[in-house]
């Protein structure tokens, strides 16, 4: 399975596509900031542009990756989502990054929710995880969010990662997936949009 078949995933905000070169000044812009703390950056620009190349060739040597997650209404990019597995990872991994200036809108949570529904339904993944920096305290509350656990027998990256399990597909037929379900449902259409100014 080559770059050129990845699927397009949809959900009522986002739209999840194939990277393309039209996407790559905001994940450069992005690695090459703070936000990217957690993941190696922040990087040069030789070394953002080797990532770049390597999120697009992953999906050559692996059948699987990352999608840049697209705001449907606009179609401006707002981050990325999808599987991981480069060499030396001990596990399958879903992974994830927003935009500094799209974060606290849901858009993660949202996206990869989408991409680990498929990785489990078409592709047939039973597990995954996600490994996170400790220090990382939005990356680890979003995983629990996505209702993952963290797995203290699971083989780390290199020792110093949690890892993070996802539930199952069957847990996500549960009550796992419904309250994921239902926050993200909030995110789409918000049960409380507040007026006026506060005055307290």
């Amino acid at each position: 399975m080559g770059h050129r078949d990845i699927p397009v995933l949809e959900t009522k905000r986002l739209v999840l596509r194939s990277p393309q070169p039209e996407d790559y000044p905001d994940f450069k812009a992005t690695f090459a900031s703070y936000r990217s703390r957690f993941m190696g950056g922040p990087l040069n620009a030789y070394e953002t542009w080797m990532l770049y190349a390597a999120e697009i060739g992953h999906w050559e040597i692996r059948g699987f990756g990352m999608w840049m997650v697209h705001l449907r209404e606009t179609g401006d990019t707002v981050g990325m989502a999808g599987g991981w597995f480069p060499a030396k990872w001990p596990e399958r991994e879903i992974a994830w990054i927003i935009w500094p200036d799209q974060a606290g809108k849901g858009y993660a949570l949202e996206a990869t929710d989408r991409v680990r529904r498929h990785l489990y339904r078409d592709r047939g993944w039973t597990t995954a995880v996600s490994y996170i920096d400790p220090k990382n305290l939005d990356s680890i509350r979003l995983a629990e969010r996505l209702g993952c656990t963290k797995d203290n027998d699971a083989p780390t990256i290199d020792g110093s990662d949690a890892v993070y399990r996802h539930p199952s597909l069957d847990d996500l037929s549960g009550q796992v997936g419904h309250g994921v379900d239902m926050e993200i449902a909030h995110y789409q259409d918000p049960l409380f949009k507040p007026k006026g100014w506060a005055i307290d």
